[in-house]
């Protein structure tokens, strides 16, 4: 897919052509609606899509992974079943990157800690992972992320490299606050739809059939079905002979700045 820096000048000269013809034929209307069309169509399915990496530069997988790792990710936590999934993990030696939501880090220090004590990498995903994060200005965005280093930093001495967008949602104003924090943009090749979708078969069967080398897994460490689609998860994975891995080594990337 084209990224918004590459479509811009493409719709300026579209642009361009068609009033140019508007001017001299009626009936050449139908290219500036075809310009709005590609114009908004890309637009959204880049706003929405983070694979696309269509505003700023997006982590989603290991591309020619030749060896059978893959990084699960857990979002919106530390919650009391982040616990649960910490045991899990230990059970199976996985690790796993968690990215958390600062407010979440206020309310669960301790789970918080045991994260990290635990050799897992943490991300940020936010103070508040406000509904409205899409509508947010570039300000606004930079002060999310920046008040949820700051309730990681009162508990370890990491600031994380590593951001996720609330709902993967990138646009102008989240490209500009993340070239101003200097976080790498993490998004997923493999999403479970683990908190839209209720039946748990379904969610296992999502993840497991398109699991490939070098996916980055995205779950929620935030309800104990999802728990349950993790174990099942592991299972699967140690007998495909697949092993999780943090997204630093993973991408062999840093996870922290010191």
């Amino acid at each position: 897919m084209w990224k918004h820096k590459n479509i811009v000048p493409i719709l300026i000269v579209f642009g361009i052509v068609s009033t140019l013809l508007a001017l001299f034929a009626v009936s050449s209307w139908w290219w500036v609606f075809l310009v709005l069309f590609v114009w908004l169509g890309s637009t959204t399915w880049g706003a929405f899509d983070i694979r696309q990496g269509y505003f700023t530069d997006v982590f989603y997988k290991k591309k020619h992974e030749n060896r059978r790792r893959v990084s699960l990710t857990f979002d919106d936590g530390p919650t009391p079943v982040t616990l649960d999934i910490l045991a899990l993990l230990k059970q199976h030696q996985a690790k796993a990157t968690f990215f958390c939501i600062g407010k979440q880090i206020n309310k669960h220090p301790d789970i918080f800690r045991k994260i990290i004590e635990e050799g897992h990498t943490i991300g940020n995903h936010t103070m508040n992972h406000s509904k409205g994060f899409g509508f947010l200005n570039a300000q606004q965005i930079e002060q999310e992320i920046d008040s949820c280093d700051a309730s990681i930093n009162d508990i370890v001495p990491h600031k994380p490299r590593f951001f996720r967008p609330p709902f993967g949602v990138t646009n102008p104003s989240v490209a500009k606050a993340v070239k101003e924090t200097k976080h790498h943009v993490i998004g997923w090749s493999n999403r479970s739809l683990d908190t839209i979708i209720d039946d748990e078969n379904k969610i296992f069967d999502r993840v497991s059939t398109r699991l490939v080398p070098g996916d980055i897994i995205l779950l929620h460490d935030t309800s104990n079905k999802t728990l349950r689609v993790a174990t099942r998860l592991l299972e699967y994975m140690k007998q495909q002979d697949f092993q999780s891995v943090t997204i630093d080594e993973l991408l062999n990337l840093p996870a922290y700045e010191h």
